[in-house]
């Protein structure tokens, strides 16, 4: 891992970093040392590391829970190099969403494309953040990850041991039933109730599915983009409970 910038403002540390070629951001409290826990955050479709909803969440969660927060870009986002065959994918339903059709199989390679390479890129990641000792090998490690970051975090949280707890949800893909049967970890999962791409029984369908002996749908009304904002205080005492506080350990 090479930090290649740092800044401390507000009580928290934000250290960019590369691993091989994956950017990413690390935050932790400015005034604090030693191992914490970690949340990964992922980002949704087309935005990056340091886009709205991640800070929004990163921050809270470094300054109420002491823990590491890090986010990385996804294939094609941010600061990582244009992919082409993403592009191709994105433009292809882009058209079929102006002309009214279904999506079809693009969807599904999009998703496909774009999970092969960040999968990994998460599992590097986690490897070299565990090394620092901001982090630590020994903490709890949760996962953040809503619509695009959810299904992608389905993916991670059912092929990642070191996860212990995660928030995901907006996501409604039956492709991801399998996945979603191997989670056994706790999980918060949100759904907005008018979610334009999401149909409910779709996202209750994948909810269902999910192994976990504790797990909790949390329905709210209104499209994809409006999650009220109590939802990222019900994500702290979630991820408090689970992976406890800096210091503090989990109730697990």
């Amino acid at each position: 891992m090479r930090i290649t910038a740092e800044t401390v403002a507000d009580g928290i540390r934000e250290q960019l970093f590369a691993v091989s070629d994956i950017p990413g951001v690390l935050w932790t409290p400015a005034d604090s040392s030693g191992p914490r826990p970690l949340v990964l955050i992922g980002h949704g479709g087309g935005q990056h590391k340091r886009g709205w909803e991640v800070v929004s969440r990163a921050f809270p969660y470094v300054t109420a829970c002491g823990f590491a927060v890090a986010a990385i870009d996804a294939p094609g986002t941010g600061d990582r190099p244009e992919h082409p065959e993403i592009r191709r994918l994105v433009a292809l339903i882009d058209e079929q969403e102006a002309a009214g059709e279904p999506f079809g199989p693009a969807l599904t390679a999009l998703y496909e494309t774009v999970a092969a390479q960040l999968i990994p890129d998460w599992q590097a990641t986690l490897d070299a953040l565990q090394k620092l000792d901001s982090v630590g090998d020994s903490q709890p490690v949760g996962y953040y990850g809503l619509s695009a970051a959810g299904e992608s975090g389905i993916r991670l949280v059912a092929a990642e041991p070191r996860i212990t707890a995660a928030v995901l949800g907006l996501v409604a893909c039956d492709w991801l039933l399998d996945a979603a049967a191997r989670i056994t970890i706790p999980v918060e999962y949100l759904l907005q109730w008018d979610d334009e791409g999401n149909p409910r029984d779709s996202v209750m369908r994948l909810f269902d599915a999910l192994g976990s002996a504790e797990k909790t749908l949390h329905a709210n009304r209104g499209g994809h983009f409006r999650i009220p904002p109590f939802e990222i205080d019900s994500s702290i005492r979630f991820f408090a409970r689970h992976l406890g506080h800096a210091g503090v350990p989990s109730s697990l």
